[in-house]
């Protein structure tokens, strides 16, 4: 594999935790740098890591010890951050959404192809086993044509848990930015791109209340919709209905449903690696969960940037920004259509990334997982 891929990490918030806890000592890449816009929270991080060096934003950016920057940066900054690094001549893997607005995530891919460096975006939990074996049965047959789907998110609103959840709510936020990610790009695994649109979108208050944490009971604006209906036209002919909500409490539908001729697939939580996957045949009696027949299993956050820096010439990286730009667009046209009252039709299109096999967790994990699945 030769020399480890350096990584440089721009964001240290909640999520930061969860990916370095994937990629220190992974053996395919090293974690050289991070920083953050609070220099002591980048100082203290560092201080937990050996080999790790604390920098300012604009250091990391420039640094020559940085291959790709990891940007973990709230939703505004993604393509700030990312035409930063691509500026200095840096690959660029990023949580979700691509950018906040689709003309700043044109400009990041387009950056990046000028300057020959790639881009990557999250969500990597579709590489799991959840929507993967979900993808291999829809591909085998299992239900027959698929016919139509659905997609379900419902949830108070995450200022209920998260300690600063402001951006949630602010320009770029709200449930379909956030959550969208997630159901949308299993959609296009699952069947495939996305050709058209039909939203309706709505809001509940116009404040929430923050819940836990240093600024428990502080109110904050909410300044986009909380609640995103629409219908999703792919190209191969299929319908999926969507709800992405901020404003109910729970939901008994599976997160995604998948119906086609011959049965229905119910598909687990697209924010998780794993769950199981359910299979109802045509004249049967019962749900029967099927085995984990794909993916990666024990997926972790980070997973995606793995894939990403050892795809290699073999095949494009799976967590692409030709499929982050597309599910971007999605979202931005069901908003769009719900503001215009029509149908949009979609300009880009995003073909499925290469299936992933059944993957034991040996074989993508760091060097410590290595040692103790050998014990």
């Amino acid at each position: 594999m030769g020399d480890a891929h350096r990584i440089g990490v721009v964001g240290l918030g909640v999520i930061s935790r969860a990916y370095l806890d994937t990629l220190v000592g992974h053996p395919a890449v090293r974690v050289t740098a991070v920083a953050d816009l609070d220099a002591s929270r980048s100082a203290a991080v560092a201080a937990e890591l050996p080999g790790v060096r604390a920098m300012s934003v604009e250091e990391l950016l420039s640094s020559p010890d940085v291959d790709t920057v990891l940007n973990l940066t709230v939703p505004a900054a993604h393509s700030e951050i990312a035409l930063g690094a691509i500026g200095h001549g840096k690959h660029v893997y990023g949580e979700k959404p691509l950018a906040a607005d689709l003309p700043a995530a044109y400009a990041v891919l387009e950056a990046a192809a000028q300057a020959g460096v790639g881009v990557g975006c999250a969500p990597d939990t579709v590489l799991g086993t959840g929507i993967q074996t979900a993808r291999a049965a829809v591909a085998a047959g299992s239900i027959g044509r698929p016919q139509f789907a659905s997609a379900v998110m419902v949830t108070a609103g995450h200022e209920r848990w998260h300690p600063h959840p402001d951006f949630y709510y602010a320009a770029g936020g709200g449930p379909l930015l956030d959550m969208g990610p997630y159901y949308l790009t299993s959609l296009v695994h699952l069947l495939g791109p996305v050709r058209a649109v039909i939203g309706a979108t709505s809001r509940l208050r116009s404040e929430r209340v923050i819940g836990s944490g240093p600024r428990a009971g502080e109110r904050i604006p909410v300044d986009v919709d909380s609640h995103v209906s629409g219908v999703l036209e792919h190209a191969n002919g299929t319908l999926t209905t969507i709800t992405t909500s901020f404003d109910g409490v729970a939901a008994t539908a599976a997160p995604i449903e998948v119906h086609g001729d011959a049965g229905t697939l119910a598909v687990p939580d697209p924010n998780h690696f794993d769950g199981e996957v359910r299979l109802f045949e045509l004249g049967g009696t019962q749900w029967h969960p099927l085995p984990a027949s794909a993916g990666y299993m024990d997926g972790t956050r980070g997973l995606g940037l793995l894939d990403f820096v050892t795809a290699g010439e073999r095949r494009a990286p799976r967590a692409n920004g030709d499929l982050a730009l597309h599910v971007l667009e999605t979202m931005s046209a069901l908003l769009r259509s719900s503001a215009e009252g029509r149908r949009i039709e979609l300009t880009t299109s995003a073909e499925p990334p290469a299936a992933v096999p059944l993957t034991a967790a040996a074989q993508w994990r760091g060097a410590d997982a290595r040692r103790a699945a050998q014990r």
